[in-house]
């Protein structure tokens, strides 16, 4: 079983990656076969969906680069870490958390992320 520490390393090596046989190779060491992605706006299903997902948000988003804020807390093959969203110019465009699942190999088969703090109570 792969260590969660690398494996989220890699995810989000994906994500900073502009190389897509690279982006591919991360992918290829961090996301199980049909893994599932999720945010407020995508659900992709598959290593090459999220590939191609991927290469979308840096067309829209040049330079910009998610760095993860927090280590990785891990229970029963849960996970879950918070990141920031930095914009070619380095300013914080959002930050976010993510939740996640890891396959029996290790790798992640699930990652479900929100963007922003969550809402505030009802009074």
């Amino acid at each position: 079983m792969a260590d969660v520490e690398e494996i989220v390393a890699a995810y989000a090596a994906a994500w900073n990656e502009p190389d897509a046989v690279a982006r591919r190779r991360a992918l290829e060491r961090a996301w199980a076969d049909g893994g599932i992605y999720s945010d407020p706006t995508a659900r992709v299903e598959g290593r090459d969906a999220l590939l191609a997902h991927i290469g979308g948000f840096q067309a829209q988003m040049p330079g910009a680069r998610i760095l993860l804020t927090s280590g990785i807390d891990a229970h029963h093959g849960a996970i879950r870490f918070t990141w920031a969203l930095r914009a070619g110019d380095g300013r914080i465009v959002t930050e976010g958390i993510d939740f996640g699942e890891l396959a029996d190999d290790g790798r992640l088969r699930r990652i479900t992320g929100f963007f922003g703090p969550p809402p505030s109570a009802a009074s």
